[in-house]
């Protein structure tokens, strides 16, 4: 218990699905959670259930980008960790390398990379000023593989791999005490999964349980993933237990990545 005891922790995507989770996780782990979406009625009851803040953000607006670090060290004294986990999926009707609608690719990319770019190039000298602190970029194992069948995706949560990296070698270098890792979920039982196994399936033309059953078995521990899982890693790379680590692409997939895709 308490593992984040008194950290000030800005989760983006915190209203609903894995972020909601994270924020749960946190909050009963002790840190003082500030949640920002652009799902304001879900995030506002989040945050009054929980006794956060909730915060309205587009994490593709460089300015409230600004805005919301700026508040966050007024409000609070400091920022110490930083979860940039808004992501968006985008339709699969045209999602192949070959017929994404470039409309879907930018939209997607300005979301999931150009998002998680700007979360940590502003959170980076907060961080600093409270003394150090961690990075931590939700990224998923659709970065780490082809994915013919949601190409802008794939490309999208890769690019936020590389990204991290390289944050994580810069602070390192400069002595800020700042750690940035990835953490790459598998297939989570959420809504976002939800409408990727309608989309496939209509895209198909079969069943939403034939989908479903093909994503399950492609787990070699034989069953999906809940948020739980993921927020545990969180937990983890937010606390001070991993104060020597960074740089790490953590992967919580049930094996998914060790075998054929």
């Amino acid at each position: 218990m308490n593992r984040v005891q008194a950290k000030v922790v800005l989760v983006t995507g915190g209203a609903s699905g894995l972020g909601a989770a994270i924020v749960r996780g946190l909050a009963a782990e002790g840190a003082r959670v500030i949640l920002s979406d652009v799902q304001a009625d879900a995030g506002q009851k989040l945050a009054l259930e929980l006794g956060c803040e909730f915060l309205t953000q587009d994490v593709a607006d460089e300015s409230r980008w600004e805005a919301v670090i700026r508040h966050v060290e007024e409000r609070y004294g400091g920022l110490h960790v930083l979860i940039n986990n808004a992501g968006i999926e985008g339709p699969f009707d045209k999602a192949d390398p070959e017929n994404t609608r470039l409309a879907d690719w930018q939209a997607i990319h300005r979301v999931n990379v150009e998002g998680v770019f700007l979360g940590c190039r502003a959170a980076i000298a907060a961080l600093r000023r409270a003394g150090g602190g961690s990075i931590i970029n939700v990224s998923s194992t659709a970065g780490l593989g082809a994915t013919p069948d949601f190409a802008a995706y794939g490309a999208s949560k890769a690019a936020v791999l590389h990204f991290t990296k390289s944050v994580a070698l810069h602070c390192a270098r400069n002595g800020s005490g700042i750690r940035c890792n990835s953490i790459h979920p598998g297939i989570i039982l959420t809504p976002m999964l939800h409408r990727i196994i309608e989309d496939l399936a209509k895209k198909r033309g079969v069943t939403t349980e034939a989908i479903r059953e093909q994503f399950r078995s492609a787990i070699p521990q034989g069953e999906f993933q809940e948020p739980q899982d993921v927020v545990n890693a969180v937990l983890f790379l937010a606390s001070d237990e991993s104060r020597h680590i960074t740089g790490l692409a953590m992967v919580v997939d049930g094996g998914g990545m060790l075998g054929p895709r």
